[in-house]
């Protein structure tokens, strides 16, 4: 126990050191954009089309797809990747980026529509 009220124990001075060197972490962290919530990019089902055609995020963005066309959809990877099922009009799906690199996709249903996808 402290013997006077400016006295600080161990235990008390360890807390105090770790919060100081949390708060650093997590300044730097800020600073860079390290705990930056991702990125939501939106692509426009609309007119038997994706909307814009040719997207760029990167790797832990969020991708969404809204339907605002007459008729279900989807977005579909090809060959293979993530799969939306059916996109009701008036609804969405979402994706989130994680795997570097290019990616293919169309309508499953209506297969002349095509978009591509790139993870930086």
């Amino acid at each position: 126990m402290p013997s006077d009220a400016n006295d600080v124990t161990t235990a008390d001075a360890r807390r105090r050191l770790f919060c100081g060197a949390l708060c650093v972490v997590v300044m730097g962290a800020l600073a860079t954009g390290a705990l930056a919530a991702p990125v939501v990019h939106t692509v426009t089902i609309e007119g038997f089309e994706f909307r814009p055609p040719v997207i760029a995020v990167k790797a832990g963005d969020v991708v969404e797809w809204r339907n605002k066309d007459i008729l279900p959809h989807t977005a579909t990877a090809q060959p293979a990747g993530f799969d939306s099922g059916t996109i009701a009009t008036g609804a969405s799906f979402r994706f989130t980026a994680k795997t570097k690199g290019r990616v293919d996709y169309i309508c499953t249903l209506h297969p002349t529509m095509k978009g591509t996808l790139t993870v930086e």
